[in-house]
């Protein structure tokens, strides 16, 4: 089967389906490849790099699609393009089936196969094919570094000789894919930031990259990510109310505010109001990654940098992961090359279009002169994360205290329990041993107990490897081997020295290597 991969068309797209090196992987399943002559060059690919892979290069669009069986592609074909589509086709690419009703149809009436690459379920078996999670990292990434581009002053604080310049105010309004990936380069760069998300269990997962969530006062049970794909879902009337009031109330500090917030076939939810706009510092910028379905920024232009009379920046650009073309073709035609593998499980380079399999069902949206949007519900369960455990009350200092006067009682008990319970023991001993047992029995109960009982009550914060379980045991063997060498004995006198010089070896070991993990820490 030929696989083939054409210009991109759209105004201004730079990325490319297939690169080299997914050509060559291609080929290992089995696959021919051949690609329209220019293809890859706004992504940094030559013809030559192509020709070098293995692949063949035709001289025109028309020649591409009557040669290959697969087009793979990024933007959703032009009409021209679709009408180059016949019967025994497959079409791959991002094609958005919900607002391009008459581009379906057309390629319905070729009789073409498509698949829709923004249609790939968000389960764990699909996310080597999750092409949207791929952009949108990228977009993420990207967002923030154009943020900083327009906007005029540092991310990171600085205490310079000429005064004190404070950090960057960073709000990411999402946190999924695009959002996490803006939450890690702000806050790489040194940025203050903020995340906001309409499923409060990702709260930790933002906490973790070092950001601060932003809750709402206001309870509401959200849609399961498994009954919606992975995505988000729509917010009640009331859940929106309280989010707005939230923004309004944030909106003065921030510098900078990065918009992700999509849902599945629907516009884009406006979450960030005039009023919010207008109350925020001249020179701060909102990057609104959602331009393109109608943005999440109120005066938000897709394709456009906006200055609002209050001079706030606000950057509609829709093509953030094709200015980074060459990173963006790499992890796009490998979203599109595990798919083909999906689609070709012999290797043989024979599609099997299974309507059985979850993933291929989903993303099939014409196939034998029949449009297959919507695809029915998944039978296996979507990606979702976990809901947070609930947070205990904090406690008020004379809690605190009770607390620890009850855990001390309770440890004393115990304590006291176990002496019982050892002197008892050591009675019932002592009945039937001889006295020369009992000396060195009763040492070496007392050295394990006041051993466990110096290294058990250092403060965990303080272990190093001098206070390791190892030289606890140390310890141990030391204090009973020097109240053993004073016996007559000579054997025993003999054994207690070796164990103190065996382990000594251990605990001084331990001396040097702490003292040279706090060298690590001194400034030279």
């Amino acid at each position: 089967m030929k696989i083939g991969t054409p210009r991109e068309v759209f105004e201004g797209e730079a990325r490319v389906a297939m690169t080299p090196d997914s050509a060559l992987q291609l080929q290992k399943l089995g696959h021919a490849c051949i690609i329209e002559t220019g293809a890859g060059d706004k992504a940094g690919f030559s013809d030559a790099a192509y020709k070098e892979a293995g692949v063949e290069v035709a001289e025109s669009r028309e020649a591409l699609y009557a040669a290959a069986d697969v087009i793979a592609k990024v933007r959703a074909p032009s009409d021209e393009e679709a009408k180059l589509l016949r019967k025994d086709q497959t079409l791959i690419s991002f094609f958005n089936p919900a607002g391009n009703g008459e581009l379906l149809e057309l390629c319905k009436e070729q009789g073409a196969t498509v698949l829709a690459m923004e249609m790939i379920p968000r389960i764990s078996r699909a996310q080597k094919m999750d092409a949207l999670s791929s952009m949108a990292n990228i977009a993420g990434y990207r967002a923030v570094i154009e943020a900083g581009n327009n906007y005029g002053r540092f991310f990171t604080g600085q205490i310079t000789a000429a005064g004190k310049v404070p950090p960057a105010k960073v709000l990411i309004v999402g946190a999924g894919v695009a959002g996490l990936a803006a939450i890690g380069t702000a806050t790489s760069l040194g940025a203050i930031t903020y995340a906001f998300d309409v499923r409060p269990e990702v709260a930790e997962q933002v906490e973790s990259m070092g950001a601060e969530f932003v809750y709402l006062d206001f309870e509401e049970e959200q849609a399961d990510g498994a009954s919606s794909g992975g995505y988000a879902s729509v917010s009640s009337p009331e859940f929106r109310e309280a989010q707005l009031a939230k923004f309004r109330e944030i909106a003065p500090q921030m510098d900078i505010v990065i918009t992700t917030a999509l849902i599945p076939n629907r516009p884009a939810p406006k979450l960030w109001l005039e009023d919010m706009i207008a109350s925020m510092k001249p020179g701060s910028v909102i990057v609104d990654l959602a331009a393109e379905r109608g943005g999440n920024a109120e005066g938000t232009v897709p394709d456009e940098r906006v200055v609002t009379d209050n001079g706030v920046i606000i950057i509609g650009y829709t093509d953030f992961p094709s200015r980074m073309a060459a990173q963006a073709s790499s992890l796009y035609s490998t979203n599109v090359r595990h798919l083909l593998a999906d689609l070709t499980p012999e290797k043989d380079g024979v599609i099997n279009h299974n309507m059985e399999d979850d993933v291929i069902r989903s993303a099939t949206v014409t196939r034998e002169g029949e449009i297959t949007f919507p695809p029915p519900p998944l039978k296996v369960a979507a990606i979702a994360a976990q809901k947070p455990k609930p947070k205990e009350p904090e406690l008020t200092p004379e809690e605190k205290r009770a607390q620890e006067v009850a855990a001390f009682k309770k440890q004393t008990k115990t304590q006291v329990s176990l002496i019982v319970i050892g002197a008892v023991l050591l009675l019932a001993v002592g009945l039937v041993a001889p006295a020369s047992f009992m000396q060195h029995f009763i040492v070496f109960v007392l050295s394990v107990f006041v051993g466990f009982q110096v290294i058990w009550n250092v403060s965990h914060s303080l272990h190093t490897p001098l206070m390791a379980v190892t030289n606890a045991i140390s310890s141990i063997i030391i204090l009973g081997a020097l109240m053993q060498i004073g016996s007559g004995s000579w054997i025993v006198i003999l054994l207690g020295a070796l164990s103190v010089f065996m382990a000594g070896i251990n605990i001084f070991g331990g001396f040097l290597v702490t003292r040279r993990m706090l060298a690590m820490f001194q400034k030279s």
